[in-house]
């Protein structure tokens, strides 16, 4: 089996042990303990009538049929006594597992929802150092993997446990001299169990962890597919997931084999147990210490007792996926936000009607520095104001750091120092509901979703009225190619906006952030992947967008910005220059470069 890279090992081992991995489990179960009760009761009744069947075969062999004068009437009221409680059995097992199922399924979408809503609350850095496809498999496949502990693995432990017990207290009753001599495999049993288990967790291990891997390189192909066919990549990409696939298909096939091995040698030990009876039990006959019908009894005993067994050592797999992928699970609901709510937030108190916020909109960074790691730092004593209403601009090469500031403005990430306020208030100090209530982005990526377009507009907020989205839609310039399409408002989009170009989803990303009716409005680059016709519609709506509104503008295509009050010129994390374009322009600066450098492109562009 390859070696499983030391890094997933040490994430794997930080994640979490066994131990919690059970308790976190079983504290899912305990809302359904009335449930859990009945179905233990069940298989109480189940495990009683598969005991009592070879004692009334004992039963009948000593004393009405090697006898002198077979009974055969009390043969038949016997044979009717074993067919009701087999009927009685039937009844309970079926009821228990369809109970089991019912719980267990429960208490997986229990799991898989809280998964998914902390998912959802946790703070950018994390999805920035976790791979999209590893948190599809914990969502989906892992969930799965946990709900097999409920449905398969519980049961065994409770039936198969509870057997063995009921199986050694009857062969103590039959003869306890023999049911020691019985007892000599359990040692064994014990041993072989702890031989295997690390061999087979690390296996389990293994494979989830090359499975995990696999499913996040093919989501990653799979967004990227246009990437993939234009620079015709498809056999390097091939060749990356067949090699992904040959390290996952070995280890399935190498926790096959220790499955195989480990089950087959306790299969091994319960056809010797029987041989042992056999011999052993066959000798006590011969000498009349023990009776036929007793041999018999202890056969089916025998086999009774590795029956369970047998079942355990199979649904030991189930026990190790489920321990992983409970273990893995919780590694995310142990991840504690970095960016978390106060204790005492500042209350948003309307001041009226048309300013339902009672925010004005200024925004000031105070000597603000920053960087995503220790010795990363991208943004260096940053200053500014914007007051309200603006209309700011940012503009830099790529790395200067322009989109970080918008991430700490809404406190995507928290700063390491200075102060970040909206109306003199420092934006940790807001409930991060009430302060993205006050904000919208537009990016150059659009995220659209399975909806209509009248969803995506209002985000699926019920409170956003028709009357509302079809206004935003006509201030950003979308309502013609809207009522356009087959269906207007209530056409369907597929998933990312695969129906729609790129400049009508851009389009549906302004209205939606105007819908939204926010204090501050962000554009990152929001303007870089439209073509001429759409822009010059977005341009002569811009004024409009930003009006009564704080705008921030990150701007590639430099004529976006020329009307800005303030231009703020970014280089390496540090602001450079500021000021119009009139002003920047007569410097002769940077901003100056900047502008003479991107004329011949966007001449290009216009004349596109």
């Amino acid at each position: 089996m390859p070696k499983i890279d030391e890094w997933d090992e040490r994430r794997e081992a930080r994640m979490s042990d066994s131990a919690t991995a059970m308790r976190r489990l079983v504290g899912y179960a305990r809302p359904h303990l009335r449930e859990f009760l009945v179905v233990v009761a069940l298989v109480l009744v189940y495990i009683v009538t598969q005991v009592m069947q070879p004692w009334l075969v004992k039963i009948v062999i000593d004393q009405d049929l090697i006898v002198r004068h077979p009974h055969f009437r009390a043969v038949l009221t016997i044979g009717l006594l074993y067919l009701g409680i087999t009927i009685i059995g039937l009844f309970a097992n079926f009821t228990q597992n369809r109970k089991l199922q019912w719980m267990g399924q429960r208490i997986v979408r229990d799991i898989r929802n809280d998964l998914f809503t902390h998912i959802e609350s946790l703070s950018m850095r994390f999805f920035d150092t976790h791979e999209t496809g590893r948190l599809i498999t914990n969502v989906s496949s892992d969930t799965n993997q946990v709900s097999q502990f409920f449905t398969s693995f519980l049961l065994s432990l409770i039936q198969d446990g509870a057997s063995v017990l009921f199986v050694m207290g009857a062969m103590l009753l039959l003869d306890w001299r023999i049911a020691l001599v019985s007892f000599v495999v359990i040692p064994v049993i014990v041993l072989i169990s702890a031989l295997f288990r690390k061999k087979l967790r690390d296996n389990y291990r293994y494979t989830r962890t090359r499975y995990s891997r696999l499913i996040g390189y093919t989501a990653e192909n799979l967004g990227g597919m246009r990437i993939t066919q234009i620079f015709h990549q498809h056999d390097k990409q091939m060749r990356q997931h067949t090699a992904l696939n040959q390290r996952y298909t070995a280890g399935n096939i190498n926790e096959y084999r220790w499955s195989v091995l480990f089950n087959r040698t306790f299969s091994a030990l319960g056809n010797l147990s029987v041989a042992l009876m056999m011999w052993v039990g066959g000798e006590a006959v011969l000498h009349r210490t023990i009776q036929v019908g007793v041999l018999y009894a202890f056969i089916s005993y025998i086999q009774q007792f590795f029956n369970p067994i047998n079942s355990l050592t199979q649904n030991w797999n189930t026990l190790q996926t489920s321990m992983i992928s409970a273990e893995r699970i919780g590694g995310v609901l142990l991840t504690e936000p970095e960016v978390v709510d106060p204790s005492d937030p500042v209350e948003i108190v309307p001041a009226d009607a048309r300013d339902p916020w009672g925010v004005k909109g200024e925004v000031r960074f105070d000597h603000v520095s920053f960087g995503y790691g220790p010795d990363q730092e991208v943004l260096h004593d940053i200053s500014f104001s914007v007051p309200p209403q603006a209309f700011v601009g940012f503009v830099g090469e790529t790395g200067a750091g322009k989109s970080t500031l918008m991430g700490l403005l809404t406190r995507f990430y928290d700063i390491q120092a200075g102060s970040i306020t909206i109306d003199g208030i420092d934006v940790r100090d807001f409930r991060q509901a009430d302060l993205h209530r006050l904000m919208a982005i537009v990016q150059q990526e659009v995220n659209l979703f399975s909806g209509t377009v009248a969803d995506n507009i209002r985000l699926f907020r019920p409170d956003i009225s028709d009357a509302v989205v079809r206004e935003a839609a006509q201030t950003a310039g979308a309502d013609a190619f809207i009522r356009a399409l087959p269906g207007g408002y209530d056409a369907p989009i597929r998933a990312k906006g695969a129906n729609l170009s790129l400049g009508q989803r851009q389009l549906l990303a302004f209205a939606r952030a105007l819908a939204l009716n926010p204090k501050v409005l962000i554009l990152d680059e929001a303007t870089a992947s439209l073509d001429s016709a759409t822009e010059m519609i977005l341009q002569e709506g811009l004024t409009r967008i930003a009006a009564g509104r704080t705008t921030l503008v990150i701007a590639h295509r430099l004529s976006t910005i020329r009307e800005a009050d303030v231009i703020y010129v970014m280089d390496h994390g540090r602001i450079i220059e500021r000021g119009n374009h009139v002003e920047l322009m007569a410097k002769g600066g940077y901003y100056a470069r900047l502008v003479r450098q991107s004329a011949p492109t966007e001449r290009l562009h216009q004349q596109a």
